[in-house]
């Protein structure tokens, strides 16, 4: 079997809701990832030697509606030879999007692939559904920007509680309170923009030029000036006294990323070191409103699957949904180092494109990786509606 590597990585800043990037349909900005990895090695390699574009996208329901993957690959000017597919695995989509383009080199069914994700969280429409008799009286619509819509009175009502309330309610149980999500909600925002202060993100993040000639060069979201003083004059978000808040969550965002990715012979003759080795993944799913702790069985199953010791792991990347829910983690798997998780910060401070988040929680594990001399990694997500996913890498 052949080794699925990651050759190189590209994604656009991630914009805060309805600011830098909001004015760029969803279907442009997931081709802007893709062009800027051919204008790097669009020279080398022919663009038609690109077997599929694999790309993981949570809404489906505005412009990035009928494969956006497809679409993204046709926009960016990509050969019409070259398919596209488009998987949704909600916060995990585009996570899954990079294991099924690892599973397809290793398996021999490609050579060469282009595997992310993107979300349009600000641009995400609203929904009228279809009324059950004709000459409505009115119609009812619903957001598609986030959470849960047009439920099935079918579903239990604890399954579709808010996001943001189930993670409070499964972190009371294990005790994590107000003050710890709030100092891990700073944690991430100092890291993150002591990366971008230090040039950990150059050659990754590209700039990206808005009609009116403004450029977006860095993550919107990350606020190099909050404070716990801050952070504590915040009100609940999701429940009259609950612990969490928009300061210690992760915010709605606008963003895209996308990985070239190939076998070893793909690098050796485009003359490029793999960023690293997606190794093997787990995918578990628990009662949908505990969907904070299924981080938690995926990483036991793959560990288990794949004979890995967590003292082995030399970097850990949990994607921050809610401090709530990456503190609630790392209290069940104490075995784990919080020294080595998200070293760079995480999406409390980057944002969470719901598409492009997972990608980015990948890529960057790969590239922290490296710049530490290599080693394992693993990076996990939460999942609504209750799943879980798990992703091992070697550099």
């Amino acid at each position: 079997m052949s080794r699925a590597l990651v050759l190189d990585v590209a994604r656009t800043p991630f914009g805060r809701y309805r600011g830098g990037l909001a004015g760029i349909r969803v279907d442009d900005l997931a081709s802007l990832p893709i062009s800027e990895l051919m204008r790097r090695h669009g020279g080398e390699l022919d663009p038609a030697r690109i077997d599929d574009v694999l790309y993981g996208n949570t809404n489906g329901a505005g412009e990035e509606n009928r494969d956006v993957a497809r679409m993204a690959a046709l926009l960016a000017g990509l050969p019409t030879s070259v398919p596209g597919v488009t998987v949704n695995r909600l916060c995990a989509s585009g996570g899954e999007a990079v294991v099924q383009a690892a599973r397809a080199l290793s398996l021999g069914d490609a050579d060469v692939l282009i595997a992310g994700g993107v979300e349009g969280m600000t641009r995400a429409p609203f929904v009228v559904p279809r009324p059950e008799k004709p000459f409505a009286d009115r119609l009812e619509t619903a957001s598609t920007a986030l959470g849960w819509r047009l439920v099935n009175p079918r579903m239990p009502a604890q399954w579709t509680v808010p996001l943001g309330r189930a993670a409070e309610e499964v972190a009371g149980e294990v005790g994590v309170n107000r003050g710890q999500m709030d100092a891990f909600a700073l944690r991430s925002h100092r890291r993150a923009a002591a990366a971008w202060d230090a040039g950990v993100h150059d050659g990754f993040v590209f700039p990206v030029q808005l009609p009116d000639g403004t450029v977006i060069r860095r993550d919107e979201s990350v606020r190099p000036e909050t404070s716990l003083e801050k952070l504590r004059k915040l009100r609940s978000a999701f429940s009259e006294k609950g612990p969490v808040t928009a300061g210690n969550s992760s915010p709605i965002n606008d963003g895209a990323a996308a990985a070239l990715m190939g076998t070893d012979e793909v690098a050796a003759e485009l003359g490029l070191e793999p960023l690293g080795e997606i190794v093997g993944s787990a995918v578990t799913a628990v009662e949908p409103q505990r969907f904070t702790l299924a981080p938690i069985s995926a990483i036991r199953k793959l560990l288990a699957r794949r004979r890995i010791d967590a003292a082995d792991v030399a970097l850990w990347e949990i994607n921050e949904a809610f401090a709530a829910m990456a503190l609630s983690v790392l209290h069940h798997l104490p075995e784990i180092d919080r020294e080595k998780v998200n070293v760079h910060g995480g999406a409390i401070a980057y944002g969470h494109p719901l598409g492009a988040s997972m990608p980015r929680v990948l890529f960057d594990l790969c590239r922290h990786l490296r710049a530490r001399g290599g080693g394992l990694g693993i990076a996990a997500a939460c999942v609504g509606v209750g799943q879980g996913l798990a992703v091992a890498v070697r550099v």
